[in-house]
């Protein structure tokens, strides 16, 4: 068992870092404020090879491994977890959903560009269309159907939640087909934004990753080719399921990303601030929350890393993922909480940045499986 990470992680760490702290810091606070998409900086992860990290360079993208995505995941998550989440997402949920269950056509086609995350010199991303108004948890309950029309499909609907919902290209829409077969009569579907019917509606004004654009989508009469169903005939929920898996590796990853950057901002707060004549980190109280906190960041680590770990080297990494995400969102949401406790009025203000930590932490409870779905999959695993 090798602990220690390679010459070429430890260069994607780095370039993570840098990338973090020179291109995503500056402004950080004002995106937040004002609700601004990361263009720039999702840009420039584009060019670093950031928007298709796993993916085949045949296909266009980076061809690293799922540790080097956790790795990189942590680093952009400490300082912007708004643009960490639109990486997530074109990774995670649409190009490893693609280059998984995709048509060779489908791949060329739509794959390569979202992979580069540009076309033709401008943005080019994917968001994954799953959530409705009255379907979140339980995905089995597609409101949003897609009609068998012999050459195409019908597709009307309404989803909700939707990370890059305005900025995307792209969308990946699951969709009921026949609800006489229940979870068997769902299909995925690649739909572009720019097609006639596509309508993209009202932008949440939200707690957290702020900066991260959240719509609701509306399809009126979309005509979607045969030609981009994914898979076979009834596929769409085990697509669903299975690139969800994967995505809870990002999430996890950003919630490890989020409580560490909140825990370093803490420990170097703790080693300046004074009071009682001396820094705050020579008393118990402090020096006792610091502990917990480096110790549950750790083992929410070596979680995210074993998930990818198997990931990496084909195994069944459904169990890990969910005890990853579960624990690492816990984790990120504990520990800034702590990390504001420690600033204490200066942890409530914008400037320390920890405030802002703590509301976007909350967020990764939530999305790509809430922390009692992730319980309902660990519990189905241990108990077969």
């Amino acid at each position: 068992m090798e602990f220690q990470l390679s010459e070429e992680h430890l260069m994607i760490q780095k370039a993570a870092r840098d990338f973090a702290q020179n291109d995503c810091l500056p402004g950080v606070i004002e995106r937040d404020e004002k609700q601004q998409f990361p263009r720039e900086q999702v840009m420039k992860l584009a060019e670093l090879g950031f928007m298709g990290m796993m993916v085949d360079p045949a296909y266009g993208g980076a061809g690293m491994d799922t540790v080097s995505y956790v790795l990189a995941m942590e680093e952009i998550s400490k300082v912007d977890a708004s643009t960490s989440v639109c990486m997530s997402v074109n990774n995670s949920l649409v190009c490893w959903g693609l280059e998984t269950f995709g048509s060779e056509e489908q791949k060329l086609k739509y794959l390569t560009p979202l992979a580069q995350g540009r076309k033709d010199g401008e943005l080019y991303i994917g968001a994954f269309l799953l959530s409705e108004p009255e379907a979140g948890s339980d995905a089995t309950s597609q409101r949003t159907t897609a009609e068998d029309m012999g050459d195409h499909y019908l597709l009307n609907g309404t989803k909700n939640w939707i990370t890059n919902g305005s900025s995307a290209s792209v969308y990946l829409v699951i969709a009921q087909t026949d609800a006489s077969k229940g979870s068997r009569g769902i299909n995925a579907f690649i739909v572009e934004k720019s097609w006639a019917g596509v309508t993209v509606a009202a932008k949440e004004n939200k707690l957290g990753i702020r900066g991260s654009d959240t719509h609701t989508i509306l399809f009126n009469d979309v005509k979607v080719p045969k030609e981009n169903r994914i898979g076979a005939d009834g596929f769409g929920f085990t697509f669903a399921m299975k690139t969800l898996s994967g995505g809870r590796i990002g999430i996890a990853s950003q919630a490890l990303g989020i409580a560490s950057g909140a825990y370093e901002l803490a420990l170097a707060y703790s080693k300046q601030r004074k009071a009682f004549g001396k820094e705050i980190m020579h008393h118990q109280a402090i020096q006792f929350k610091l502990a917990d906190m480096a110790t549950r960041i750790e083992a929410a680590r070596l979680l995210c890393l074993k998930a990818a770990w198997e990931k990496d080297h084909k195994m069944d990494y459904t169990l890990s993922s969910s005890m990853a995400k579960v624990f690492a969102s816990e984790t990120a949401m504990w520990t800034t909480t702590e990390a504001v406790q420690i600033h204490g009025g200066y942890g409530f203000v914008k400037e320390y940045h920890v405030e802002r930590l703590m509301r976007d932490a909350k967020i990764t409870q939530i999305y790509e499986g809430t922390s009692e779905v992730q319980r309902i999959v660990i519990s189905r695993s241990i108990l077969k």
